[in-house]
């Protein structure tokens, strides 16, 4: 079968076995995510004993029937095999590209946000960029829940998309301190960046605020005043989707679709393909996520 290697060359590689519960996905669409770019550049390796093969996220069909897949890995190729737990329906209405870049960033956004830092209704929730797929994912699902949002962008254009989605501040990284401009007021810090951000976003936490960082765009090392995390009783949460074992993605799969499908199908989240390319332009679609130049996802047509 075709698919993308680690190294993003085409390859011919053999049909994937089926392990114990697991399906066999013909592969229509997958979605490209930053964590295919970290893998590409060696900083992201697939857990023991998944391919490395790129694709976190894939639409096709299985037993002849539309189906999303939530991945370790394999996404970019003609077939991936899928822990059954982790498949998922395809809301109705969506194209196969479009489908095929919702797992990843509803999954992450809702387990992380809800499921963890538990935000409410009325709280203030910052998001770091805010134009990316997790960011316009998760400006969707907070508006949707009656939640504040601020968000971080780089340039005016990414900050008029987040206004578009409903965010109600707006902060140009490059011009603003987004710590003064929102100190102690972040009951919820959705964090991609990583060391770079930590002072930062422990001044803009709100007292019993809680900072989940997803990312490390930022670096991997940074220093944390503790006294002042101590004294707002804050706390930082660390995690990762694709590390997690597959009952753990079952669960977080499951309260995801109970949760946020009803949105997408009554028209009240909107999925943000900006561009769909063939998998063969993989390299080209990486490039255009790492030079910024796009909002919202990119899917690769199988």
């Amino acid at each position: 079968m075709k698919a993308i290697s680690q190294e993003l060359e085409v390859i011919d590689a053999p049909t994937p076995e089926l392990g114990e519960g697991e399906k066999l996905m013909k592969v229509a669409a997958a979605g490209v995510n930053r964590g295919d770019i970290l893998q590409n550049q060696g900083h992201y390796p697939p857990p023991k004993g998944v391919t490395s093969i790129l694709g976190l996220e894939a639409a096709g069909y299985v037993d002849d029937e539309p189906a999303i897949a939530l991945l370790a890995g394999g996404g970019y190729a003609e077939y991936v095999a899928v822990p059954e737990g982790q498949l998922m329906p395809v809301p109705k209405g969506l194209t196969m590209p479009e489908a095929a870049t919702i797992a990843e960033v509803t999954c992450t956004v809702w387990s992380n946000v809800f499921m963890l830092a538990g935000l409410q209704k009325g709280q203030r929730i910052l998001i770091h960029g805010g134009a990316g797929g997790i960011g316009t994912c998760a400006i969707q699902l907070a508006k949707h829940f009656g939640a504040e949002v601020a968000v971080t962008a780089g340039s005016q254009r990414k900050l008029d998309h987040c206004k578009e989605l409903g965010a109600d501040i707006l902060i140009n990284y490059k011009e603003q301190d987004f710590a003064e401009e929102l100190k102690n007021s972040c009951d919820v810090i959705l964090d991609i960046i990583g060391a770079k951000y930590l002072d930062q976003n422990v001044r803009a936490l709100a007292y019993d605020g809680h900072q989940v960082t997803i990312g490390m765009q930022g670096g991997v090392k940074g220093e944390l005043n503790i006294g002042r995390l101590l004294s707002k009783r804050g706390s930082i949460s660390a995690t990762a989707l694709r590390a997690r074992d597959t009952e753990d993605k079952a669960r977080i799969v499951a309260s995801t679709v109970e949760h946020v499908w009803p949105m997408i199908e009554a028209g009240e989240f909107t999925t943000q393909v900006s561009t769909v390319l063939p998998l063969e332009e993989a390299a080209e679609a990486h490039r255009l996520i790492k030079d910024g130049e796009i909002t919202g996802k990119i899917a690769l047509e199988v």
